[in-house]
């Protein structure tokens, strides 16, 4: 569960200026840790893997580049799980007014693999159907209620996992 990619920025990744959308982080947590997520307060985090969902509406290469920082005010549940864990890898789903977007996976040496993206919605629309689906996989669990959905009905935007998973937009 190594990760090299905090601490630079988008440039620095090469990478190129993109619109909304949605994406998927693949994290990972070495030991077990109690944190305080905001106003979701304390919660358990069992060793292992998580696969949290969002959406960027004001760009997703802004949105990653903020996870990947250190330095950064803490504003949203996500902020608190990654001062303690491990970002193995995205993937990402660019929305566009075209009925289909740009997908890419991001892996941990940055390659960029992009394909067409299926029914590009709404990124919040779409980011609760691909939660969905990721809470249906084999051996997805809930750990923390509300984490990541205060803004929508979802149970939670953050799945566990015991072993590694793959993320639904990789597929």
């Amino acid at each position: 569960m190594e990760g090299g990619w905090r601490g630079r920025t988008t440039v620095e990744r090469g990478w190129v200026a993109m619109g909304k959308g949605v994406y998927q982080s693949l994290i990972g947590l070495h030991r077990d840790e109690i944190i305080a997520a905001g106003k979701l307060g304390a919660q358990r985090f069992p060793a292992g893997f998580y696969v949290y969902t969002g959406s960027a509406m004001n760009g997703l290469d802004a949105r990653i580049a903020r996870h990947l920082r250190r330095s950064k005010r803490f504003h949203w549940h996500i902020d608190f799980l990654l001062e303690r864990s491990t970002i193995i890898r995205y993937a990402i789903e660019e929305s566009s007014s075209r009925p289909s977007g740009r997908c890419f996976v991001v892996s941990r040496n940055m390659a960029r693999q992009a394909g067409e993206a299926p029914d590009c919605r709404t990124a919040c629309r779409r980011e609760c159907e691909i939660n969905a689906a990721t809470l249906a996989m084999p051996g997805a669990q809930v750990v923390a209620e509300g984490f990541g959905s205060s803004d929508c009905r979802c149970r939670t935007h953050l799945v566990y996992f015991e072993s590694e998973p793959e993320l639904p937009l990789e597929s």
